[in-house]
């Protein structure tokens, strides 16, 4: 698919920095005068007679990109990668001129670990054709790899156990497709890293559509307020109605009573598979098969069922209590062939919590065994985990050779991980 960017409006400066629209204005002049280098140079090293001939407006100079934090999943590497591609040149007139084949760039793999100081990206090149994209590419990288990090860490904490990508509502709807391409590539490195085989679940389709997935989900609070609270009669109908590969998870919480709606929902539910059964009709049936029930009580309302003196919101005891109903269904005094379906069917209900989770809640339910098979994460994908990305000329092209030339402080730094892209 496409990248949702508007290569014409990057090419023309409006996501970039103005100081680097500026420099670009100021090289193209230079560039057209044929000016020389007229200054001094404190750095001895590069030749007095290559300074003199030294034409700024037409340097070629090597780039760095790199963060400073200890640990990161590298993301956005090949949208940056895109961008190069499709806005590296200068304008004829109304025409864009393409020189990406004159760049040189190196960069390392799409999930990569990365630490600090060690450069994700490298671009040499005539500046004054891609300098004025760094505000661009600086923004890619930081996103991604923020989303792709916090994405590896809270699988981590969950471990084999899926992590659904609910933060859609935090963000403005044009960054989906790239979070949810970073959310991928944070799950990937997980699965790579740790030998699992986690599927990636987004909510929405813009998420999935730079990796070639599909949105999931189930319903909401709403539909459960549209059968006027009575959420046994929502899910009923949503079985019955709702395409067979739509997962049945029930969102139980919005009578406040997580385990006595789990234990409703989940007895309806087997009776009509079970009367569908009977009479032969086992597809029919199979749209009755509960796959799972979700909590997501608010973090200021304790459930029913730990009233009084219970915590609120999502809590360990809250989700032990609604696997130990839902397991104890199976031993009700069913009918003789009834009782075999009930062993499996009650104990093979997925538990799902949402609300409020991040790395620390998740590795707390985790320890404590508080019998969750899936967790939905919003906001915690946005909220930490910043990851700003800078990046230098640390060397210029004089005279026929490269010279180091960086700020005080800064210098060609290596990363045996990059590979030569072009």
């Amino acid at each position: 698919m496409m990248l949702p960017l508007d290569f014409d409006a990057i090419r023309r400066g409006f996501f970039t920095d103005q100081y680097f629209n500026n420099i670009r204005d100021m090289l193209e002049a230079l560039s057209a005068e044929h000016a020389t280098f007229t200054g001094h140079s404190p750095l001895a090293h590069i030749p007095k007679e290559a300074q003199k001939s030294h034409l700024p407006g037409d340097a070629v100079v090597e780039m760095q990109f790199f963060h400073k934090k200890e640990f990161t999943i590298t993301c956005g590497i090949e949208h940056a990668l895109e961008v190069l591609r499709h806005c590296c040149g200068f304008f004829d007139g109304e025409d864009f001129v393409n020189t990406y084949d004159q760049l040189e760039v190196e960069a390392v793999e799409e999930g990569s670990v990365s630490a600090a100081r060690r450069p994700v990206l490298k671009i040499r090149g005539l500046y004054r054709h891609f300098g004025y994209l760094e505000t661009v590419l600086l923004g890619i990288l930081a996103r991604e790899t923020k989303v792709a990090t916090n994405a590896y860490l809270l699988q981590k904490a969950a471990g084999s156990k899926p992590v659904l990508f609910f933060p859609a509502r935090f963000d403005l709807p044009t960054t989906q497709a790239f979070d949810g391409y970073a959310y991928f590539v944070g799950v990937s490195t997980y699965n790579r890293l740790h030998r699992q085989n986690i599927a990636p679940l987004v909510a929405t389709p813009a998420q999935a559509s730079l990796w070639g997935g599909k949105a999931t989900g189930t319903t909401a609070h709403a539909l459960v307020m549209c059968f006027l609270r009575d959420t046994t009669a929502a899910m009923l109908e949503f079985a019955r109605l709702m395409p067979p590969d739509v997962k049945r998870v029930a969102l139980v919480d919005s009578n406040n009573d997580c385990v006595g709606d789990s234990v409703k929902v989940a007895l309806a539910f087997f009776e009509r598979f079970c009367a569908l059964k009977e009479r032969g009709s086992d597809g029919e049936a199979e749209k009755f098969r509960l796959f799972g029930v979700r909590a997501d009580t608010a973090e200021d309302v304790v459930d029913l069922s730990l009233q009084p003196d219970g915590r609120p919101g999502v809590v360990v005891e809250l989700t032990k209590k609604m696997r130990r109903a839902l397991d104890a269904l199976a031993h009700r005094p069913w009918q003789s062939q009834q009782k075999e379906l009930a062993q499996r069917y009650f104990r093979e209900i997925k538990i799902v919590a949402s609300g409020g989770f991040n790395v620390e809640k998740i590795a707390l339910f985790e320890r404590e065994e508080a019998c969750v098979d899936f967790y939905g994460v919003g906001s915690a994908y946005f909220g930490s985990g910043q990851c700003d990305y800078t990046a230098d000329v640390v060397r210029v092209k004089v005279g026929g050779r490269w010279h180091q030339c960086a700020k005080v402080g800064r210098a060609p730094w290596e990363n045996p991980d990059l590979r030569k892209v072009v």
